[in-house]
């Protein structure tokens, strides 16, 4: 009763209105019922910090994230744009949540520097997962997060990831890259946090589900899919949630409901209807997985940006 209350008292800001940003609601997987009393987890993705959208938008979302009062605030990658210009005001950005926050990177924080990126993170006091788990207690109670490094890039190791997992205690996976959720499920993660779309930020006519999972092949484009309700042994279960993010890298406008900006809510302790969500776990696309020359270019593209970066640099 008290997460029906919440749900339905929440009221945007004036900011928050202004911006766009939606407050989206959702229960954890079934598992986590006998393994948690209760922990909200708050997901954001795609901050994007830079020139494209203006600094106000990620210290709104941060503000509307702290008046939810999470025990966690997970991040799941691409913190910047196309440059190191503002990563002082990403580290700032980490700052003003109130809470524990984890991450992983994606694919601009490799372009623009995933080292850099990473300090920048951790100078906020943020904890970058990269191809690793770690357990943290958030209250009296422990959560096991497992983090892959971005496989838009080819740097995701799940293997790496998930050794050492425990299974008494309840995990929860974040992967920038949505499709990484298939692999993670067989390895008892039970619910991946992922972003990389932006939800598509045009969803008018269904174009998100054109542009991004029949053009750019993704299976995974915007919200919860997969399942979070208990599987058979011998076939286990998981969901993803695809986050629309909040930020932007090339344009910033974003049209339909779908495709606003979000701060996501996980009740982990409650269960499928339990209360009112935002939508139901939905079928994904057919997708279509990078061909090995597609990845070959998406890994030159990393060497290519770092050596200008360092050519730049001698060149000063």
């Amino acid at each position: 009763m008290a997460v029906r209350r919440a749900q339905a008292s929440w009221r945007p800001s004036r900011e928050a209105r202004r911006y766009g940003i939606q407050l989206r609601r959702f229960a954890g997987p079934a598992v986590y019922r006998r393994q948690v009393s209760h922990l909200r987890i708050a997901h954001l993705t795609d901050l994007h910090v830079g020139r494209i959208t203006p600094f106000e938008v990620q210290r709104t979302a941060v503000e509307t994230t702290n008046a939810e009062k999470p025990d966690l605030v997970v991040i799941s990658g691409d913190f910047v744009c196309h440059s190191q210009l503002y990563l002082d005001q990403l580290t700032e950005v980490i700052r003003m949540f109130q809470v524990p926050v984890v991450t992983v990177l994606g694919n601009h924080d490799y372009w623009s520097g995933a080292d850099e990126v990473r300090r920048a993170l951790e100078r906020g006091g943020a904890e970058v997962l990269r191809n690793r788990n770690t357990i943290i207690t958030l209250g009296h109670q422990r959560l096991q997060l497992v983090g892959l490094d971005d496989a838009y890039t080819g740097h995701a190791r799940r293997e790496e990831a998930v050794k050492g997992l425990r299974k008494d205690i309840p995990i929860l996976g974040i992967s920038h890259i949505a499709e990484e959720a298939d692999g993670l499920w067989r390895h008892g993660v039970p619910l991946v946090l992922s972003g990389h779309t932006h939800g598509g930020q045009v969803t008018l006519a269904r174009l998100h589900e054109l542009a991004v999972g029949i053009v750019a092949g993704h299976k995974y484009v915007h919200g919860l899919y997969g399942s979070r309700r208990h599987g058979p042994e011998d076939q286990p279960t998981g969901a993803v949630y695809v986050g629309a993010g909040i930020g932007a890298a090339v344009v910033p406008l974003r049209l339909g409901e779908r495709g606003k900006r979000e701060v996501t809510i996980f009740e982990m302790g409650c269960a499928p209807g339990d209360f009112v969500e935002h939508h139901a776990e939905q079928e994904p696309m057919k997708g279509r997985k990078p061909t090995p020359e597609t990845i070959e270019r998406r890994a030159a593209a990393v060497l290519r940006k770092r050596l200008r970066r360092e050519k730049r640099l001698l060149g000063r």
